[in-house]
């Protein structure tokens, strides 16, 4: 194999989990900041829950605990990249076009990676791909 050669699938389906749980662990730590000032405090940290930080910062350590862990990746990573398509528009948008110069780098980053991962899935490493494992085995065709 050489550094032009595609990866094998089954690491591109490993490195998508990688990427995933990474993502989703950067994402928490964006939620507890807003929530409790944890790992460091923002300006406004921490932010009353019913406001529109307090519900970014639920849906970022809901969602992104959900997506650390693989469980219902699809439907939260497609919420979650609608919240950060909110977060641009309303946040950073108003100040510029530019994301590098309106600081919404992050943001679309997220939003689009979220929307990847709302369609391809979490990947190998997750506890929905354990569920599929050892959960009920779908009938055999001689028991239908």
């Amino acid at each position: 194999m050489t550094l032009s050669s595609p990866v094998p699938a089954a690491w591109a389906a490993r490195l998508r989990s990688v990427l995933r749980i990474v993502a989703a662990f950067l994402f928490v730590a964006h939620g507890t900041q807003k929530l409790f000032g944890f790992p460091a405090a923002g300006p406004n940290a921490p932010v009353p829950l019913i406001s529109l930080l307090g519900v970014a910062g639920t849906l970022e350590t809901g969602g992104g605990t959900l997506l650390l862990l693989g469980l219902f990746t699809r439907p939260v990573a497609f919420l979650l990249a609608g919240e950060m398509a909110v977060a641009y528009f309303l946040r950073h948008a108003p100040h510029g076009f530019w994301p590098l110069l309106n600081r919404g780098e992050l943001p679309v980053l997220f939003c689009f990676l979220y929307l990847y991962l709302a369609a391809a899935g979490g990947g190998p490493w997750s506890l929905e791909a354990l569920q599929g494992r050892i959960g009920p085995s779908p009938p055999s065709p001689s028991q239908k």
